[in-house]
């Protein structure tokens, strides 16, 4: 099963709804199914990541569009029922088109009776999965602060008898209600019932969209956006997240939902609900190769044989910045799993030394896809804004099993490596930092081993020690423009005959020949060295 969410595969969908309600004639009955929404010709059509969809009021080809656009929403199933003359065959193309598992429902099946028996499967399925997991990734004051930063909004979290969790830390002003909530570590009655009186609470335990309630100047409230804490059907409790003196971020929607599933864990486990107390170990053993695919799998409900990919994430950080380093590194763990949980809800994420890791299974086995990237890019921008801290993601390649997942991992910690010495890079990947992180590890091999190195070039670095000269650079200068002076020179910030004395100076220091393509090739990757070391 795949881990995109915590649910089922259609096999299983079928096999509990019963055969006799649909038929699938695109894609494979082991496709991962982690939620369930319904289209009709009247909505506006959005992100569906890893959902089934039920596309209701359109039939056979007009229903196609639907079946396009729930692919690219990133839904991993459709269903639909055929025209009055019963062909499929268009509707088939067009999903295996687009990569998206169809199905055909039967004519005589009605939408409610199916949605009903579909949702039970689907969101047993979840609510199972969550008690076993557990994030281990710090309480949910942290978790409450994250989401803080993330929104730019005041947060509090609350359990479903309203009584207030935890909550952010905050300069800015904030009204009546979460004034008196977090001071009686309770929602005030007033307050809720004019909220239930709203509707807020019946939408907030009815589905997984964010609700949003207007200000109410007369009563003292300012705008909020509110999600359901939710473990399948089950109301766990609510993220309030109020505005202050600024609007919420363009973002902040989608990161209340996933700081929704994150929360869900920590109330599961408050309820002393059984769960997977080692996830963060099984899932660094996994990553370093210490524990097998097939015991991660089970314990973690992951199909042992779906495809992966590993992110590492670096914060780089001088001697000076370590201890305030030691600080943000919680703070960045969890800005990392909110926004991985509302990319991926089965996201997995963890520390490993200084490094944190995140395991998305179920990608796409051939390249890593954009949004990802995005998403990285993202999280990078939004701690650096937080704390100032600059942090780096190496994103390793997809691979086709869990088995596999330790060379996405050490493809992850070889970008990462490289782009210590590429500070204008935010997010690499081995595709596009190939040839940095090859030389950033011939450049190793030459560091380790010191009969490797040229005397010459070590000639050349020392007189620029004694004498206070940079022929060493200016040389590396020279050969990184291919011999072109006037170039070499422009990136110096010197004039063409200045570049030519230092050239013939560090010649005559050196002995060194750059004529010769072989002397020249080894002199550019021992000064790469040199004045990288220096």
């Amino acid at each position: 099963m795949s881990a995109e969410a915590p649910g089922t595969t259609l096999r299983q969908l079928l096999a509990a709804v019963g055969d006799h309600f649909m038929d699938l004639v695109a894609g494979s009955l082991d496709v991962a199914v982690g939620g369930l929404a319904i289209v009709d010709p009247d909505d506006e059509l959005d992100s569906y990541p890893q959902e089934l969809i039920l596309v209701i009021g359109v039939r056979g080809r007009e229903a196609i569009r639907y079946v396009r656009a729930a692919a690219r929403g990133g839904a991993s199933a459709v269903a639909v029922k055929a025209g009055a003359d019963g062909n499929v065959a268009e509707l088939r193309t067009a999903a295996e088109e687009a990569g998206i598992a169809l199905l055909v429902v039967r004519p005589q099946v009605r939408w409610d009776q199916l949605e009903s028996l579909a949702r039970e499967v689907v969101d047993g399925a979840i609510l199972a999965a969550a008690v076993r997991t557990d994030e281990g990734n710090g309480d949910l004051f942290a978790l409450a602060q994250s989401v803080a930063v993330l929104t730019a909004g005041s947060v509090t979290i609350e359990d479903a008898e309203n009584r207030v969790l935890a909550y952010s830390r905050t300069d800015d002003d904030v009204d009546e209600l979460r004034r008196l909530s977090i001071l009686q570590w309770q929602g005030p009655k007033p307050y809720m019932a004019l909220l239930r009186e709203w509707g807020v609470f019946q939408r907030l335990r009815s589905d997984e969209d964010v609700v949003h309630i207007e200000e109410r100047p007369e009563l003292g409230i300012r705008r909020r956006l509110a999600a359901g804490i939710r473990a399948g059907r089950q109301h766990l409790g609510t993220i309030w997240v109020q505005e202050g003196g600024q609007p919420f971020t363009e973002q902040a929607e989608k990161v209340l939902l996933g700081a929704a599933r994150v929360a869900a864990i920590h109330l599961l486990r408050r309820r002393g609900s059984p769960g997977v107390r080692t996830r963060e170990d099984l899932l660094t053993g996994l990553i370093s190769g210490r524990i097998g695919a097939e015991l991660v799998a089970e314990q973690l409900d992951l199909n042992p044989a779906t495809s992966a990919i590993v992110m590492a994430f670096a914060a780089r950080a001088d001697e000076r910045d370590q201890a305030e380093h030691e600080l943000h590194r919680v703070e960045l763990s969890k800005m990392v799993s909110i926004h991985l949980a509302t990319y991926r809800r089965g996201a997995l994420v963890g520390t490993l030394g200084s490094r944190i890791y995140a395991v998305l299974p179920d990608v796409s086995p051939v390249a890593p896809e954009p949004a990802l990237i995005t998403l990285a890019e993202a999280v990078v921008a939004v701690l650096r804004r937080r704390t100032g801290i600059r942090v780096q993601v190496g994103v390793g390649s997809p691979v086709r099993a869990l088995d596999d997942i330790a060379t996405s991992r050490s493809e992850a910690d070889r970008v990462l490596a490289a782009m210590a010495h590429t500070p204008d890079r935010d997010v690499g990947t081995i595709a596009n930092l190939r040839a940095d992180v090859l030389l950033n590890e011939m450049l190793g091999l030459l560091e380790a081993n010191a009969q490797l190195r040229d005397p010459a070039v070590a000639a050349l670095v020392e007189h620029d020690g004694t004498h206070g000269t940079e022929l060493a650079r200016s040389l590396l200068a020279y050969l990184d423009a291919m011999g072109d002076v006037r170039a070499a020179a422009m990136a110096l910030h010197v004039h063409p005959n200045t570049l030519r004395y230092r050239i013939r100076r560090a010649k005559a220091v050196s002995g060194i020949n750059v004529a010769d393509p072989v002397e020249r090739l080894v002199c550019h990757l021992q000064l790469l060295l040199a004045l990288r070391a220096g």
